[in-house]
């Protein structure tokens, strides 16, 4: 007898009149405002003026937005969107792509860098790391939520029939939560970088948490990979993500051995 869970959880917390308030944009905004709370926290420790924080803020949801959507579009669906661009701005029926993501803080951070806090680039982005990767876990719930993002089939006995899967294609057989998997995994990211931040000298060699960020996140991200449905994109012999996740494990170790302590500094 073949044992699965079934999922068919609506992507609505609760509809009040025209508002509809949605697990994923949720997770979203709790996301951020907890990485909002423990920034400030580092702030503090510092004597950062307050006022940074505000604008990193806003430069991280402007920049994670636009580059999450600019990145599935040029990663995964150029073909529709060159011939549909008025569909580019409907970001709320869905497309948003981590890699992009990615480029939309790099950018989002060297810009605070370069005009608000006129400091190094790691000195903030080694601060973002861990709450950024506690982000990427919530957003992966939403990703349950949403019943999209769906694995491979599998007949492990915690293999989800996703019944609201999109596309609805997917609803066949059930499949692997890989949304889960990566949830938990960037979890595990957020609760390494936050100990190593508070109870180790890692703030003190500018870069390593960032590289060590995009080790574990896009080395997980390889990972996972092997076990989604197909997603699209350019990918051959290894898929789209992957060929994305590699470049940024290998800039991340670089990071990583190129971070040296500096005597005084912190974080």
């Amino acid at each position: 007898m073949l044992l699965y869970i079934t999922w068919d959880a609506s992507p609505d917390i609760f509809t009040i009149g025209p508002i509809t308030l949605r697990w994923y944009g949720m997770m979203f905004a709790v996301g951020f405002l907890l990485g909002f709370m423990m920034v400030r926290r580092m702030f503090l420790r510092e004597g950062a003026p307050e006022a940074w924080l505000d604008y990193c803020f806003y430069f991280l949801i402007g920049g994670t937005i636009l580059g999450a959507r600019l990145g599935h579009i040029l990663f995964y669906q150029w073909d529709y969107y060159s011939q549909h661009p008025g569909d580019i701005i409907k970001v709320w029926e869905g497309g948003l792509a981590s890699h992009g993501g990615v480029i939309g803080v790099v950018t989002a951070l060297w810009l605070f860098s370069k005009f608000v806090s006129k400091k190094s680039f790691f000195w903030i982005s080694d601060k973002v790391a861990a709450p950024i990767a506690l982000v990427g876990a919530m957003i992966r719930f939403g990703n349950l939520m949403n019943s999209e993002i769906v694995g491979t089939p599998s007949d492990a006995p915690w293999a989800f029939l996703f019944v609201n899967a999109v596309p609805k294609s997917l609803a066949d057989v059930p499949r692997h939560p890989v949304q889960i998997y990566e949830s938990l995994s960037y979890l595990l990211t957020f609760l390494v970088l936050i100990a190593l931040y508070w109870k180790t000298d890692a703030p003190k060699k500018p870069g390593f948490l960032t590289g060590l960020w995009f080790v574990l996140i896009f080395g997980f991200r390889f990972i996972w990979e092997y076990f989604k449905s197909d997603q699209g994109g350019f990918g051959v012999a290894l898929t789209t993500g992957q060929w994305l996740s590699v470049p940024l494990v290998l800039g991340g170790a670089l990071m990583m051995a190129l971070a040296r302590p500096k005597p005084g500094h912190l974080g």
